[in-house]
């Protein structure tokens, strides 16, 4: 037994970095996927997030929520949240878990897709304290599309929280109770391998984008310049 316990560890800690190389790929491949949710929005004129509501944002939040019930209630899921700066720039993009969801999802749909405009600047910050129910914690409303949009005063556009889904039953201006969203500085801790937390990474300058990030907070600085 004790010439076989030394081996027994060598192999465990020759196990760890490809088990935190592992960890760090499913953290990648969330930041992509809510990368292609956006992308996906925006390339449907029926989804399509308008340029006068993107203006506004001081924070987006794209989630991905997998079902878990009957008809509606949504549970698990993952996210992220881009801060925009007081110089103009985007922040890198924050991992958050996600929890339920309540937006009247179809018989059949296996998952929901949502994109979440925050359009003050505090509301963002609410997640500081680890979790953050939208349409709980802050109101939010169904946000207008490019019809109802077009008018830079619309009343819609001064709600806190303005949600985008690809459910279906939901119309502008819908109050909506859509998620729990939580703080991952586990997550983040691990893709930008520092110790900050949420705080630091959405509002400081004190942690560089990884390259995988990259992609996404173009497409946001180009979208929501």
């Amino acid at each position: 037994m004790k010439n076989v316990l030394p081996f027994l560890v060598a192999a465990v800690v020759c196990a760890l970095p490809r088990a935190e190389a592992v960890d760090r790929d499913r953290l990648v491949t969330e930041v992509t996927s809510c990368e292609a949710i956006l992308r996906e929005f925006q390339a449907d004129p029926a989804t399509a997030i308008p340029p006068s509501v993107l203006k506004r944002a001081h924070a987006l939040v794209i989630v991905n929520q997998f079902k878990a019930g009957f008809i509606i209630g949504v549970k698990g899921g993952y996210g992220v949240i881009l801060a925009k700066k007081a110089s103009g720039q985007w922040s890198v993009p924050v991992l958050l878990r996600a929890n339920e969801a309540s937006l009247g999802l179809q018989l059949g749909a296996k998952s929901v897709e949502t994109i979440f405009v925050l359009t003050d600047e505090a509301t963002p910050r609410l997640l500081f304290t680890h979790r953050f129910n939208v349409g709980v914690d802050a109101k939010a409303v169904a946000g207008p599309h490019a019809a109802e949009a077009e008018d830079d005063n619309h009343p819609l556009i001064d709600a806190p929280v303005l949600v985008y889904t690809k459910s279906e039953g939901l119309y502008a201006g819908a109050t909506v109770k859509a998620a729990e969203l939580l703080r991952d500085d586990d997550s983040n801790f691990e893709l930008y391998h520092t110790t900050n937390t949420l705080p630091e990474l959405l509002y400081s300058d004190w942690v560089a984008p990884v390259p995988e990030v990259i992609p996404l907070m173009a497409y946001v600085q180009k979208i929501a310049p």
